[in-house]
């Protein structure tokens, strides 16, 4: 395995461990080359309570691999959230960086009214 997998899934494992111990829902995100994914898991990790990504009709998005996209998921997953009653989670960002579209999928959640 690459240093730069290695790094990445060493930083996850510490991000998933806080994320638990906050013993609140987590919001975790998933970024490939052309997409951004984030979900909404239940305390257990077992249930996945809401979803959002670039790949949803709803999000209406003409480049998907942008922080521009991953803005408006951000935006959307929020507002799927707080129509189920989910107000506080906890961001799990997979051991990605804290910026680019981690970053602006992050602000949009919190635009929309989320709390981490």
């Amino acid at each position: 395995m690459s240093k730069k997998i290695e790094s990445r899934n060493r930083r996850a494992k510490k991000l998933r461990a806080h994320a638990i111990n906050l013993k609140t829902n987590r919001l975790a995100v998933f970024r490939s080359g052309k997409h951004i994914y984030a979900q909404v898991f239940s305390l257990d990790g077992k249930e996945v309570l809401v979803q959002a990504s670039t790949l949803d009709k709803e999000v209406d998005l003409k480049s998907t691999g942008n922080a521009d996209a991953a803005l408006r998921v951000g935006e959307v997953i929020g507002k799927r959230a707080l129509a189920k009653g989910i107000e506080k989670v906890a961001f799990d960002r997979s051991g990605y960086k804290y910026h680019g579209r981690v970053k602006s999928l992050a602000e949009g959640a919190r635009a929309s009214g989320l709390k981490f």
